[in-house]
């Protein structure tokens, strides 16, 4: 009942809104052509019949320029096109406003749980001592990236809010007003954004929704929870890269790192000023104003420059003080406003995110190799020193590292940024920036060499107040995590230096790169796995282990429906945090206002609480895992005979838009790691990677092998098997429905005429033959006729935003067409092609 309900509230509230808003924005003039918007419904119905019928997108575009839209030069078709993606885009902009305005009403209709539904449940089944225990010291914590996709302007930002609530209160005039707006404002950058530019926009996100989200769910948990003494203001935590994740991005330096960090800073105190000032507008009595208007002019003071900084203690004991006198002495008038603000005062403290570090393991062994040259103990490389030499060198030798002693950029910028990080803590608190992560980390000098360089800049081994974070992200990472922190465990040096950590071991784990080395289901099974096998180490070494998952947009990253891997997590999994990456254009798709910031947080925390206190307990049973075994290998088996097949990279490279996405002003990061010429895998970002692949609407990342290798286990007369396992395991299941999602949002037909192609021809079967596979298979074990069965909703959103950019799409690949022949308009189609990729990825908000 409740899926027919909300499917009757999506109509109502989201299609039938969109349909009327749509016939506005269609009838907004463009400069130079007339009646743009009234041929895109024309456009749309052209692309859909002709692709059905076999037609290709060349073919389809001719027809429509020749028969409806009347023009015959090749240069006005290519101008017609740039208008149809200006309308196109806003059309998105336009849907993502309707739908997150009607975010609040479907899900009254929702089945999922929230905080509020489990207080209500311990009140039936368990004791308020059990969660108010678990919640105490449970928390979780998103980190959001600069990865490329998040790339709407501040201003475009304010658009999108100013009409979500003019849709709330259905404002038809104004509403026209701000499409008009929309209409003339530019939603793609004109130059690629620093990483400044980057940790600006989503910092702009920290103070307009987070700071008030955050501030408000930890208020709701307080009230709610039933004992007055709950304080666990570490319950939500958010964490930051852009200007700290150097992985492959030489733009960020250590001077951005600490204008990030500044910035961050300067924020907070512009979010804690605006409460003191509606604070002091209520608290006007006369014993109260002194210290209130000091405090004030503190905060106004630390707004404008970098260099006054005012501490925590400094804010939060003029807030205690005024407390107090507000208690004694004026009836505890206003005592929860002030109450609310001391906890976003202990939530946000002086530093709002926590900015994390990244770094690639190949680089720090470039400069650890570099000290070791220059100091004389090596002559050449580190392959001169036995495992124990090194280990010992890192752990006891006493190195002064001077940047000036150094040639290689590289080198000099790694030093100089951890010689840095101590005056970043000082200025933002140690949280503000308290975290190291390694990336590719393979072995036990991902961790120690950074250790050491620790150490080497001046932190005394016991006093390294850093968290460092080993990503095991490839499939060779995974198979040697287990010994690799075994071995560092036993380092009387290491534990020591996790003593002071509060015995705390952060492992990340990274779902995006894992999967494009070892695809879908071989990733995520051996992700859960390591998962248990580190927690095991842990355990046995009375270490605390925290997972940090590098979660992508979509399935093939990690993404899609996130809590129900959480929620499907076994007892032999640490369970003391949930902490992952929010990417792209996730970050304002599923964490973009405060309603689904709240929701989406709730359902964080309660995926990690349902394992404590409700349902049935997650146990994969020997049979299960065996049979889960067998489908990771044989899945793996197809996906890898793919990744080495001779047309792979190249089909990649000349049938999508792959080399485009770095020459598309998104992100400041280069398109893949490393120099080389001829591109590899191991190079390739897993953003392009995915992101290629959805722009073909094929999203092989996200399902191939699965088919494959359910119909070698059906063929085995294991089908009943298969039907119990999506049944009865929440691991598998999530993972099945996540890969539906997948395979929902594919549309071969859209390039159905490579079929024919003399070169990709027999490729492009390969991948469209296990589509199929796949959809049948999946749809045989889980019992459903169609994708997306039992998410309604979910499934007519993703249909109508695949039908808005269905143009876009046919334009893109007539482009790529173009492309593939001579024509003197070869720098036009080239941007085209760039300009087509914004509209599509912001209309799948989670395709890369």
């Amino acid at each position: 009942m409740l899926q027919s309900e909300r499917l009757d509230e999506f109509k109502k509230s989201v299609q039938n809104k969109f349909n009327i808003y749509n016939s506005l924005f269609l009838n907004l003039p463009y400069q130079n052509i007339e009646n743009v918007g009234m041929l895109i419904p024309l456009l749309l119905h052209q692309a859909e019949t002709g692709l059905k019928s076999g037609k290709n997108p060349q073919e389809i575009l001719d027809a429509f320029f020749q028969n409806y839209a009347n023009i015959d030069s090749e240069r006005d078709r290519i101008d017609f096109m740039f208008r149809i993606i200006q309308y196109v885009e806003r059309q998105v902009v336009l849907y993502d406003s309707v739908e997150d305005a009607a975010f609040p009403k479907l899900q009254k209709h929702s089945s999922s749980l929230t905080i509020g539904d489990y207080f209500q449940l311990v009140n039936k089944n368990k004791s308020w001592d059990q969660i108010s225990e678990k919640l105490s010291t449970f928390s979780a914590r998103i980190v959001l990236t600069a990865h490329p996709t998040q790339f709407y302007t501040p201003a475009v930002l304010d658009i999108i809010g100013n009409l979500r609530s003019l849709i709330l209160e259905n404002k038809i005039n104004e509403i026209d007003l701000v499409l008009q707006q929309l209409g003339l404002t530019s939603l793609i950058n004109a130059k690629k954004p620093t990483p400044l530019d980057e940790a600006k926009n989503i910092i702009y996100i920290l103070r307009n929704v987070y700071y008030d989200a955050v501030g408000d769910l930890y208020a709701y948990i307080k009230d709610n929870i039933g004992n007055m003494d709950f304080n666990n203001h570490n319950i939500m935590k958010l964490g930051f890269w852009p200007g700290g994740d150097r992985d492959g991005n030489p733009f960020v330096t250590s001077n951005i790192t600490k204008d990030v960090a500044d910035e961050l800073r300067i924020t907070l105190m512009k979010c804690y000023y605006h409460d003191v000032k509606k604070l002091q507008q209520k608290l006007t009595f006369r014993d109260l104003q002194d210290v209130i208007s000091n405090l004030r002019g503190r905060l106004y003071n630390s707004m404008f420059d970098a260099g006054s900084v005012i501490r925590y203690d400094e804010i939060i004991e003029p807030l205690l003080e005024i407390r107090e006198v507000l208690i004694g002495k004026y009836h505890k008038l206003y005592l929860k406003d002030l109450d609310h603000l001391i906890d976003k005062v202990k939530i946000f403290r002086t530093h709002f995110a926590t900015l994390d570090i990244r770094q690639d393991h190949s680089v720090h062994t470039q400069v650890v190799e570099a000290i070791l040259k220059t100091n004389g103990l090596i002559s050449e490389n580190i392959g001169e020193l036995t495992k124990q030499e090194l280990i010992d060198i890192l752990i006891h030798k006493e190195i002064d590292l001077q940047v000036q002693n150094y040639d290689e950029d590289i080198v000099k910028e790694t030093i100089q940024n951890i010689l840095q990080l101590r005056g970043i803590q000082e200025k933002n608190g140690e949280e503000g920036c308290n975290r190291y992560v390694i990336s590719n980390s393979e072995s036990i000098f991902s961790v120690l060499f950074v250790y050491g360089l620790f150490r080497w800049c001046g932190w005394e081994s016991d006093k390294i107040t850093f968290d460092i974070i080993p990503l095991f992200e490839t499939m060779k990472g995974m198979e040697s995590s287990e010994n690799t922190m075994n071995e560092l465990f036993d380092l009387p040096e290491y534990k020591k230096h996790l003593a002071q950590r509060r015995n705390k071991q952060t492992i990340m784990l990274g779902f995006s790169d894992g999967t494009k080395d070892g695809g879908y289901v071989k990733a995520n099974w051996e992700i859960f796995k390591t998962k248990e096998k580190l927690s095991a180490v842990c355990d046995r070494n009375h270490i605390k282990a925290i997972f940090f998952d590098g979660r992508g947009g979509p399935p093939a990253r990690g993404g899609g429906k996130t809590h129900r891997f959480y929620a499907a997590q076994t007892k032999d999994i640490a369970n003391n945090e949930i902490q992952l990456t929010i990417q792209g254009q996730t970050i304002t798709s599923t964490y973009g206002t405060k309603e689904q910031f709240i929701h989406n947080s709730e359902q964080l925390l309660t995926a990690g609480l349902s394992n404590n206190f409700f349902g049935k307990e997650n146990v994969i049973s020997k049979e299960s895992r065996q049979l889960l075994e067998e489908l990771s290998d044989l899945s793996f088996e197809k996906y890898d005979a793919l990744k080495n097949h001779d047309k792979f990279i190249a089909y990649l490279e000349n049938k999508s838009t792959l080399k485009y996405y770095q020459k598309a002003n998104i992100g400041s990061r280069p398109g893949k790691r490393g120099h080389k010429k001829k591109l590899e895998l191991t190079d390739l970002r897993a953003i392009s990677f995915v992101g290629s692949w959805s722009q073909l609407k094929q999203n092989v990342p996200g399902y191939f092998g699965i088919g494959t290798a359910i119909k070698i286990l059906k063929d085995q007369g294991k089908l009943e098997d298969l039907k119990k396992l999506f049944k009865e395991v929440p691991l598998f299941k999530a993972l099945m429905l996540n890969s539906m999602m997948s395979l929902a949002k594919c549309y071969f037909e859209l390039t159905s005429y490579m079929k024919d192609d003399e070169e990709y021809g027999e490729f492009w079967n390969i991948l469209y033959e296990e589509y199929l596979l796949s959809k049948e298979m999946l749809l045989l074990i889980s019992e459903s006729k169609i994708l997306m069965e039992k998410e309604s909703v979910s499934r007519e959103s993703v249909k109508i935003r695949e039908n808005i950019v269905l143009p876009l799409l046919v334009i893109q690949q007539f482009a790529l067409q173009q492309l593939s022949k001579e024509t003197e308009y070869k720098e036009l189609y080239e941007k085209i092609v760039i300009r087509s990729l914004y509209g599509n990825i912001n209309a799948s908000r989670n395709s890369a």
